[in-house]
C-alpha cells in the first residue's frame, strides 16, 4: 500500500484497504476494519473496473457478517451475484452461493425448515457451479456446507456420501483447512452412521 501510494496506484489501494480492513475485522476491531473496508470498496468503485469485484463484495459480506451485520452481507452476496450474472465474470460464483446459505442459516427465524430449504437450494446451486467449472476447491467447500446441512438435518447418511464424493478426488493438500474440516466430518458422520446401524 504503500509504494501504491508513493506511485498514486488508485486500484492497489482500494484494493489493499480492502484486503487490510477485512483482516482487521477478523483480529479486530471489528469497526475499524469495517471501515476500512468500505472506504477502499468505495474507492474501488470509483475506479469504474468491476474486474473481481465479485470477490471482493463476497469478501465484505463475510466482514459484515463477522460484525453480526447479517442483512448487509445478504445486500452484498446478492449484489455479487447480479454484478455475476451481468458481467459473466463466474470464477467465485460457487462460493457466493455457498455464503448466501450459510447467511440463510444465520438469520434469526424459527422457522428452520424454510430457512434450510433456502440454503440447501443455495447449496446446490454453489456445487452445480464448482462442478461445471471442475473448481474442485469450492466444490468441497460446497459439499462441506451441504453435508453440515443435512448432518444437523438427522441425515448421516446422505451428508457422508455427498462429502465422500468429493473429498475422495483429493490426492495432497490434506493439512489445508478444508480438507481437514472435511475430514473431520466425515469421520464423525461415518461413526454416527456405524452406531445407528
Amino acid at each position: 500500500m504503500q509504494y501504491a501510494h508513493e506511485q498514486g496506484l488508485k486500484w492497489y489501494i482500494a484494493v489493499g484497504q480492502m484486503l487490510r480492513g477485512w483482516a482487521t475485522v477478523k483480529d479486530g476491531p471489528v469497526a475499524q476494519g469495517l471501515a476500512e473496508f468500505s472506504q477502499g470498496l468505495s474507492a474501488y468503485k470509483a475506479t469504474e473496473t468491476e474486474l473481481s469485484l465479485t470477490f471482493f463484495l463476497a469478501l465484505f459480506a463475510d466482514a459484515l457478517t463477522t460484525a453480526g451485520l447479517c442483512d448487509q452481507a445478504m445486500d452484498s452476496l446478492n449484489e455479487a451475484l447480479a454484478l455475476a450474472e451481468r458481467t459473466g465474470e463466474r470464477y467465485y460464483e460457487s462460493e457466493l452461493h455457498r455464503l448466501k446459505g450459510e447467511l440463510i442459516l444465520k438469520t434469526n427465524d424459527s422457522d428452520f425448515s424454510s430457512l434450510s430449504a433456502q440454503a440447501e437450494a443455495a447449496f446446490q446451486s454453489a456445487l452445480q457451479v464448482s462442478r461445471q467449472q471442475t473448481a474442485k476447491s469450492l466444490e468441497l467447500r460446497a459439499a462441506l456446507s451441504l453435508a453440515r446441512l443435512w448432518q444437523r438435518q438427522g441425515e448421516p447418511a446422505r451428508a457422508g456420501k455427498i462429502l465422500a464424493e468429493t473429498y475422495g478426488w483429493f490426492t495432497e493438500g490434506f493439512d489445508t483447512a478444508d480438507l481437514r474440516d472435511a475430514k473431520a466430518l466425515l469421520d464423525g458422520l461415518e461413526s454416527t452412521v456405524r452406531s445407528g446401524e
